[in-house]
């Protein structure tokens, strides 16, 4: 199976989660958005110590199976469809969220997310074990 994964994930899985980590080593490819890196990032310079966070993030990515995810020019065009589609309905969620289902979509990928707002985006496969 190939997951995309959400920060909220991420975030369990370095805590251990064991369903998290049980459901990751099933998978054969795990999708790290750009997005979801830039969150982390932010999130680690909050931390007592980001180092050691930035420093777990690279091995992570560098682990095999593990796919770091640019937005290319498919995801942007997906993002600016989802952000309009989102707009129209008037059920908008943060934008750094569309980038991720954006990258899920475009990469053909499961969303590993605990984010009930992206079920307002249909045809988007989630799971949250």
């Amino acid at each position: 199976m190939k997951v995309c994964i959400d920060s909220n994930a991420y975030i369990d899985l370095l805590r251990g989660k064991k369903a998290v980590v049980d459901f990751l080593a099933q998978c054969d490819e795990i999708i790290v958005p750009a997005a979801v890196v830039a969150e982390l990032a932010h999130g680690f310079q909050k931390a007592r110590e980001p180092r050691a966070q930035i420093l777990a993030l690279e091995r992570f990515l560098a682990r095999p199976g593990i796919v770091f995810q640019a937005a290319d020019q498919a995801i942007a065009m997906r993002w600016g469809f989802l952000t309009n589609l989102l707009r129209r309905k008037g059920r908008p969620i943060p934008v750094n969220d569309i980038w991720i289902a954006a990258t899920a979509f475009e990469t053909g990928a499961t969303l590993l997310s605990y984010d009930h707002h992206f079920d307002v985006i249909e045809g988007l496969p989630r799971i949250a074990p």
